[in-house]
């Protein structure tokens, strides 16, 4: 099912678009792989992001789009969704984001969060500065309920949405600097990526940018939320990647998660 704009999924700074006229906006989920939506936004995704090593293959991208939250992959009960937004019938964006609920030994939700990564995201140049890129970052929300659901978990649950930035980032971070979203301070978090081009490259640094949904005021992250956070960014990864690729990022993230029992929340422009 397509999702729907929701008002009140706008992240705090983000608001004041609702107050404008998206009736010509249509927002598509890809189905699966067969999609034709699929290949129009896959080839505008890699076209922006894969030279640098930070999109992944096309048979990757086909394998979650078929993820059933309902069915657990390893740990974690996932939802990938690439969604296509179109305005007077041309692409106007594209998005990807997988949401993620952790489990523990048994199979039942672990303590946390649930999580969704903000993969990519593409805005047009004729539609940049439009307030479009606020859905953007509010439709992942849709993504987090479907997975929530899956888990028999409440839809009340505390949820958080991250996405992994270049420090150089610079129109990007601003966007979500307006919207409200914090950045985990780089100083304390040596977070990584691996390089999707080849996993036995240098692992690719990133600083992390997110919204604790409801929770977006609090300028303090604990230590274990982060944790949670990285984790599961990295089984959305370790569903297709060698354990010898994540392995030494897990092994880091367990080191510098553990540095402090919490992390300063700051602007994504703080110096």
């Amino acid at each position: 099912m397509d999702p729907a704009l929701r008002p009140e999924d706008l992240a705090p700074g983000d608001r004041a678009v609702a107050a404008r006229s998206w009736d010509a906006l249509r927002v598509h989920r890809v189905a699966n792989a067969q999609d034709p939506d699929f290949a129009l936004g896959y080839e505008r995704l890699w076209a922006e992001f894969g030279a640098d090593g930070a999109m992944e293959r096309r048979s990757v991208i086909a394998e979650r789009l078929a993820w059933d939250p309902a069915q657990p992959v390893g740990r974690a009960r996932l939802a990938y969704e690439m969604l296509i937004f179109r305005s007077a019938g041309e692409i106007a964006a594209v998005r990807d984001h997988t949401a993620v609920v952790q489990l523990d030994a048994s199979g039942a939700p672990a303590p946390g969060p649930v999580v969704v990564h903000l993969s990519h995201a593409l805005v047009s140049p004729a539609h940049r500065g439009s307030g479009l890129a606020a859905w953007l970052r509010a439709l992942p929300l849709a993504a987090a309920r479907r997975c929530l659901a899956a888990a028999g978990l409440r839809a009340d649950a505390e949820i958080v949405l991250v996405a992994e930035m270049e420090a150089d980032a610079l129109a990007a971070k601003r966007s979500y600097a307006r919207a409200g979203f914090l950045r985990v301070d780089p100083a304390l978090a040596d977070y990584a990526q691996p390089d999707f081009r080849d996993p036995k490259l240098p692992a690719l640094r990133f600083e992390l940018v997110l919204r604790r949904v409801s929770r977006e005021a609090e300028s303090a992250l604990p230590a274990a939320e982060l944790a949670a956070i990285v984790d599961s960014i990295y089984a959305v990864y370790g569903a297709h990647l060698p354990e010898t690729a994540l392995g030494p990022l897990r092994r880091a993230a367990a080191k510098w998660t553990q540095r402090s029992p919490s992390f300063p929340l700051v602007s994504p422009l703080a110096s």
